[in-house]
């Protein structure tokens, strides 16, 4: 497979940088040595939702800036599709931070009880050439995607919007609601499709614990809770039933597709299309392409709306696509805020892995 860069601004817009990240996480004392932050070092740092939203709209901020590189992921998928494996690279240019992503996830044939998945990030300091650390990047993931969904909805809703529908109810869903009303506070009403009990629980402690006076309403009628949703975001599974078609949506709606749950007609019938990454969603968004296995051109990407670049919404009546794929380089920028906290706490194991 051929790696091609994408998503690289030019250099010109290097004026538009935003000011500089944090010095870097200390790194170990010599170049034997690697840091490692499991899961559980991760789980107990408390890091705020606004935090994050900041640190990604950072790096989506400085790849715009054509400070970064965000080369184009690696997939291997065996011909029985009962596993997915990626590979990303790329580079901080605001954090001095080079770092590589690894995900592999295996049972996609079978039930999610079933499915094994592992994701990791190894960081590496560019100014002193010293490795930062290796960690597992669950959690770095699972607060990257809702934070990407939630700036998609800040800046392309309807001015109006005050309704959103989240479709799934597994890790990408739990926090969704969360982040939304992180970025768009006067939504005023929440609704949620899915239909695992432990996971709707989920979804409704996760938003208790964020925002204690919200609830989130069950729909059981997809279509009718599509029509009257303004903001969509799809973070279902693979084997969901769930597929909102476009004439299901309200004018003005703007659909979110994280995982499963939109329908392809939604992306061909958009008004608008806007994706984190048009060459990523060539990758990974291959489902949603037509008869003829293709996939329309968007309207453009998503660092160059934040950045005041591109417009994102040019008509309150527009329906629109966004198309979130995640870019390393906010693996990268969110990965690297956790080292700093996690090396300040004295978090972590050192192992000497090149001794």
């Amino acid at each position: 497979m051929t790696d091609t860069t994408a998503g690289t601004a030019s250099a010109s817009a290097a004026a538009a940088a935003p000011a500089p990240a944090p010095a870097p996480a200390p790194a170990p004392a010599d170049d034997r040595h690697l840091r490692v932050l499991s899961t559980t070092d991760l789980a107990g740092i408390d890091i705020s939702l606004a935090d994050v939203v900041e640190t990604v709209e950072g790096a989506y901020r400085t790849l715009d800036a054509g400070l970064s590189d965000n080369p184009r992921k690696l997939t291997v998928t065996p011909r029985d599709g009962h596993s997915v494996s990626y590979a990303m690279l790329g580079r901080d240019g605001s954090r001095d931070v080079v770092a590589v992503k690894t995900s592999y996830k295996h049972g996609l044939d079978r039930g999610r009880e079933e499915q094994h998945y592992y994701t990791a990030l190894t960081l590496y300091d560019d100014v002193t050439g010293l490795p930062v650390a290796m960690m597992d990047c669950s959690r770095v993931g699972s607060l990257r995607t809702p934070a990407v969904s939630a700036l998609l909805a800040r800046e392309l809703a309807a001015p109006a919007a005050r309704t959103a529908l989240v479709i799934g109810t597994g890790t990408q869903g739990r926090l969704a609601l969360p982040f939304l009303l992180t970025t768009l506070p006067d939504l005023d009403r929440l609704m949620l499709s899915g239909t695992h009990p432990a996971g709707i629980a989920a979804v409704r402690e996760r938003l208790r614990a964020h925002f204690p006076d919200r609830d989130v309403e069950l729909v059981t009628d997809l279509r009718a809770a599509a029509a009257d949703a303004d903001v969509i975001v799809a973070t279902a599974g693979g084997h969901t039933p769930a597929a909102v078609e476009a004439d299901w949506l309200r004018a003005g709606a703007l659909a979110v597709l994280v995982g499963h749950g939109l329908a392809p007609s939604t992306l061909h019938e958009a008004d608008r299309l806007i994706a984190t990454s048009e060459a990523q969603m060539h990758v990974t968004g291959t489902d949603m392409a037509d008869a003829d296995g293709g996939l329309p051109a968007v309207d453009c990407e998503f660092p160059a709306v934040l950045a005041g670049r591109s417009k994102g919404r040019t008509g309150a009546d527009e329906r629109i696509f966004a198309y979130n794929s995640g870019l390393v380089v906010t693996d990268i920028a969110l990965g690297h805020r956790f080292a700093q906290l996690a090396l300040a706490q004295g978090l972590g194991t050192e192992v000497a892995l090149w001794a």
